[in-house]
């Protein structure tokens, strides 16, 4: 008898043993987001310099082209430049390099100390060759540009991972160079609080910019949405050459300039309304006439599934191909925001070969009220009638978990003291860069009013600021209210029973 007691005593401590494992494996394998502002270095630490140069908390990314101009520049029909106060701003061709390709190779270095405030003249933390060019649609009429940064080896022909400014290793980045958005912080604070409960959220810093030894002001490098070697979406890789079933990345936009890219689904077919569907990842080398085709069948047979009669009828529901929590957390955070250009453009569907569709959020530059061309008022639900999620509020299950989350986010990083607290915190931490930014792009308070009616432009950054708190607290006292009136959208059909066995 004392041999089976201590036997199973011993199996008992052998089970505690590997659950304190994993929980120690767990533990270590939680990465917190990394919100910049609670971190990095603060503009009050000060600086011994004599103010000489530029000095400033920030990390600092100088580009030096050699004289060349940076193609991207947006051409009208008749190849003259456009900017956004044009009349007729809508264009087909963009500049090119002097040898016609789109990008340029240029000396790209950070200079980002820890212990200390940055200038120009300080040892780079960085240096790297990078192929650059304009990037964005209607932001390259913007007088300030973005730019999309892709790091190689010396003789810029091959790619050249890099860790930019903390982040992890990749090539590929976003410059963002926030114009509409006179607060410069919807990109910033959007991604970061969808990083804390979404899959994942572009991670993104802040930075100051001086292209050619001339400053640009205040900038944010966004990581793209793509994959790395388990960095970003972290899709798994094909496991040979002639593998069919890939994992992948589309967007809803205008479409890429690479017409192997675009494809057709049947949402195009169904809807009319989209303009194009592009495959963002793998790239080129690794797409065969084989891969584009799956890809594009494989989106369509979800897609067909959504619009079909069975929608949320097992064995043939929509949610065996999307994750629900991802939908539900991309349509909380969009619609909370009023981000209402989704759908349609700037919409990330990615799919691991093993796996669900999930959701990425990205360009939040037009959100909570900051849309060009019309108000939006934070006293409506408009996702209910967008491309998918016109099907998915339509499933009562849906809509259940999309109020379950909003009420739990609610509590945290969707509270108003939250939200204010952040906004409150990215001014303190932005300190003296949001007056040298303004030196040089001030004007756009005058001269940039492109919000209608005028009286929603800001006429000052604390007014900017103002009116994104106001809309943040508007918008949530409101759902708060009538966050259940999207159950309205998913009364059963007079036809059917629906079977929502999962």
């Amino acid at each position: 008898m004392k041999y089976r007691i201590f036997g199973i005593t011993a199996a008992v401590l052998m089970i505690a043993a590997v659950i304190l494992c994993l929980y120690i494996d767990a533990d270590e394998k939680d990465v917190s987001r990394y919100h910049q502002h609670m971190s990095a270095r603060q503009p009050d630490e000060g600086c011994d310099c004599d103010g000489s140069e530029l000095c400033t908390h920030l990390p600092l990314l100088i580009i030096d082209t050699g004289g060349k101009e940076i193609p991207g520049e947006p051409l009208s029909d008749e190849g003259k430049p456009l900017t956004a106060q044009d009349e007729e701003y809508e264009y087909t061709e963009v500049t090119l390099a002097e040898d016609g390709s789109k990008t340029i190779l240029t000396d790209v270095s950070v200079i980002d100390h820890n212990d200390r405030n940055n200038h120009p003249g300080d040892e780079p933390t960085l240096e790297t060759k990078a192929q650059v060019r304009i990037r964005g649609n209607t932001s390259r009429l913007h007088d300030k540009k973005g730019y999309l940064i892709s790091t190689t080896t010396e003789d810029g022909l091959k790619n050249n991972d890099v860790e930019m400014l903390g982040m992890d290793s990749h090539h590929e980045w976003a410059l963002h160079g926030p114009y509409l958005d006179k607060t410069m912080m919807r990109n910033y604070m959007w991604y970061n609080i969808a990083g804390e409960f979404m899959d994942y959220s572009p991670n993104c810093r802040f930075c100051e910019v001086i292209i050619n030894g001339e400053y640009q002001g205040l900038y944010l490098m966004v990581e793209t949405i793509t994959d790395g070697d388990g960095n970003r979406l972290s899709l798994s890789k094909p496991e040979n050459d002639s593998q069919r079933e890939i994992s992948y990345v589309v967007r809803l936009d205008r479409g890429s300039s690479n017409e192997l890219k675009n494809i057709e689904s049947f949402s195009m077919y169904a809807l009319r309304t989209l303009d194009q569907i592009d495959i963002v990842y793998p790239g080129t080398t690794e797409l065969s006439e084989e891969r584009i085709e799956y890809i594009e069948d494989d989106l369509s047979e979800f897609e067909k599934t959504l619009y079909s009669f069975d929608y949320d009828t097992n064995p043939y529901a929509w949610w065996n191909y999307m994750d629900e929590t991802s939908i539900a957390d991309y349509f909380i955070v969009n619609e909370f925001t009023c981000n209402y250009d989704v759908g349609g453009r700037s919409t990330y569907l990615y799919k691991d070969a093993r796996g669900k569709y999930k959701m990425v959020i990205w360009d939040m530059n037009s959100s909570c009220d900051n849309f060009h061309d019309s108000t939006i008022k934070p006293h409506r639900f408009n996702l209910n009638g967008i491309t998918w999620f016109y099907m998915l509020v339509k499933d009562e299950m849906f809509v259940d978990l999309v109020i379950e989350r909003y009420r739990e986010l609610r509590e945290t990083f969707l509270s108003e003291e939250y939200l204010i607290s952040y906004v409150d915190d990215v001014v303190d931490y932005l300190g003296p860069a949001i007056d040298r930014n303004f030196d040089i792009w001030g004007y756009t308070f005058e001269d940039y009013r492109v919000l209608t009616p005028d009286s929603r432009n800001p006429d000052d950054y604390d007014e900017a600021i103002a009116q994104l708190k106001d809309f943040c607290v508007e918008r949530g006292e409101w759902l708060d209210k009538n966050i259940e009136i999207l159950k309205q959208y998913s009364h059963e059909s007079k036809v059917k029973k629906f079977n929502h066995d999962r």
